[in-house]
């Protein structure tokens, strides 16, 4: 393990000539249809650090996204695997037992917010997603063909989640036609309210009617819609954080029409707003909850979590998988959630998370191309603007931070159309934070004038 306080340390301008090797193989035998934020090439990590293989030590500020909220190479997580791997390693859930998988279930209903929570292990976010489709259709026995679904949402890669996936036109082309009956509303964002207001209630409170005064009204009745399925903070399309009355308004008008609503917690989960679950932000219970990313502290493992009623609906063999639930992502799983609870890292997330927003609101006082500033815990938006009037996205100037931070020092990400994607291990010292964040200003002072020029 490397001392963290050595980073950042940038000791060969990267990508360095072992980084270059690796890339230079990897586009010769894998499939090119990622799309690399920056030419990282890394070797390993602890905590809040990760280190590429030429020796350069970064800040990172995307863990993995979102998905090493206990940060990398947690010891106690790196035990529970070193022990079941020496024990078990596979031994499918869907046709037999092991107890991993059922201690993992019991800690993971201790903090859901789900009523009589049932779980089914996945293997990713969209494989959760794709589960609670099912579920939602299954439950009602068919019956209720359709699915709400909101602009800007991303929910996954496969052919159902793809289809609710609203974030970018380009992950949709070529692969239609797409699963039938998804109907996609705007989302409310309140700093680009489609509905064309600044106020956040009132961009809230146009959506929640959009949904009545025309879809129910006007394109399909609500008792064929078996789900709404929403991101409580929206990931992919650019850490937006909705008005305060949009999810509580969502419930009820899933309460009135018999609609079951489903939360897809993939990326806001386990902790990184702050809460266990975003969505509890707000005080409201989903019947249906999609988990994956942190659940696994880095090994591949989702949830489908559903309300009692929904979950005994299904039949023997309605649904199953080989992988789901391994025993040995499920034991880190278990320990990923005491450590939680141990290192009291929702109240750390918060008090970081405050930091840093309070942060770039006073840089947006100084610096023309900060437009929005928004986010709960350790999932923070800080989007730019090439023109604060116009708040026309400032897409070049976010690759340009992108790539300028990580020759610094800090690996950070974007979201929606320019939006830095702030997402560190909920386990990063205030200490460090603030030091990426200054790195981070720096850029953006660079960029602002560049801009005013």
């Amino acid at each position: 393990m490397f001392g963290l306080s050595e980073a950042p340390l940038i000791r060969v301008e990267p990508p360095g000539p072992v980084a270059r090797s690796i890339i230079e193989r990897d586009s010769k035998v894998l499939v090119q249809s990622y799309v690399r934020w920056v030419p990282l090439v890394v070797k390993e990590g602890h905590g809040a650090v990760v280190e590429d293989v030429d020796g350069n030590k970064y800040i990172d500020l995307n863990a993995g996204i979102a998905v090493m909220n206990v940060g990398h190479s947690h010891p106690k997580v790196v035990q529970a695997i070193k022990e079941q791997a020496e024990k078990l390693q596979h031994y499918s859930l869907t046709d037999f037992y092991y107890e991993s998988a059922v201690t993992a279930a019991e800690k993971l209903l201790t903090v859901s917010p789900v009523n009589n929570g049932r779980v089914f292990f996945t293997n990713s976010g969209t494989e959760s997603i794709e589960g609670s489709l099912k579920f939602a259709r299954y439950f009602f026995g068919g019956s209720r063909q359709y699915f709400i679904a909101f602009l800007g949402a991303f929910h996954g890669r496969t052919m159902g989640s793809l289809s609710l996936t609203a974030s970018k036109a380009h992950y949709r082309k070529g692969f239609g036609p797409l699963m039938p009956g998804v109907i996609h509303v705007p989302y409310p964002y309140p700093y680009r309210c489609v509905f064309r207001t600044d106020d956040p209630k009132e961009c809230g409170e146009a959506v929640l009617g959009y949904i009545e005064d025309w879809i129910f009204a006007k394109l399909v009745d609500p008792t064929e819609v078996a789900g709404i399925v929403v991101e409580p903070i929206q990931g992919e399309g650019g850490y937006i954080v909705p008005p305060d009355n949009f999810l509580p308004g969502l419930r009820r008008i899933a309460d009135k029409y018999g609609i079951l609503l489903i939360d897809d917690e993939v990326q806001a989960g386990m902790g990184r707003s702050g809460k266990w679950f975003a969505i509890e932000h707000w005080g409201v219970k989903p019947d249906i909850m999609a988990l994956a990313k942190a659940v696994g502290g880095g090994l591949p493992l989702g949830a489908v979590v559903a309300r009692g009623d929904v979950a005994a609906a299904l039949t023997k063999g309605s649904h199953a998988n080989t992988f789901g639930g391994n025993p040995i992502a499920t034991a880190a799983m278990s320990t990923v959630i005491d450590v939680i609870k141990e290192e009291n890292l929702l109240d750390h997330a918060t008090k970081v998370g405050n930091e840093v927003i309070k942060y770039f609101n006073d840089l947006k006082d100084e610096l023309e191309i900060i437009g929005d500033v928004r986010g709960k815990g350790l999932m923070i938006g800080v989007e730019l603007v090439r023109n604060r009037r116009t708040k026309e996205p400032a897409t070049k100037e976010l690759a340009n931070v992108i790539e300028k931070s990580f020759k610094r020092g800090v690996v950070v990400i974007g979201a929606g159309l320019s939006t830095i994607r702030i997402a560190p291990p909920l386990v990063i010292s205030d200490e460090l934070m603030m030091r990426a964040v200054e790195i981070i200003a720096d850029v953006l002072r660079e960029e602002n004038r560049n801009l005013a020029a």
